[in-house]
């Protein structure tokens, strides 16, 4: 049996943003792939998107818990604006944010790792 101190012992185990940055895209491309906006289609989109990324986080048998959100907005010229802030242990925890684009609508996805103690 692992123990923490064994999870935290090496970089094996930190949060690594580029990796996350990667699982989002594949995800994102996977739900919504050469799709054109849809409104009736965004709602399964969104789940979709949180629920592969999670799974997928999960897969790598790391010890966080993790928070993902998920926008999808059609490009119609108008702004959109996003921030996060999040009050944690900076040596373990990490965050992520992808912003994924085709010709007709923007996604942004976000992921929290909070490391398990």
């Amino acid at each position: 049996m692992t123990t923490m101190e064994e999870y935290h012992s090496g970089s094996e185990s930190s949060f690594h943003s580029e990796e996350a940055d990667n699982i989002v895209k594949e995800c994102i491309e996977g739900v919504v792939g050469n799709d054109d906006y849809s409104q009736s289609l965004v709602n399964k989109w969104t789940a979709g998107i949180v629920e592969r990324c999670l799974t997928q986080l999960v897969k790598q048998g790391k010890p966080y818990k993790y928070i993902v959100t998920c926008a999808v907005m059609q490009k119609t010229g108008a702004g959109l604006h996003t921030a996060n802030s999040c009050y944690w242990d900076t040596t373990m925890d990490g965050s992520s944010t992808v912003r994924w684009e085709n010709r007709t609508m923007y996604c942004v996805v976000s992921v929290f790792a909070v490391a398990i103690a």
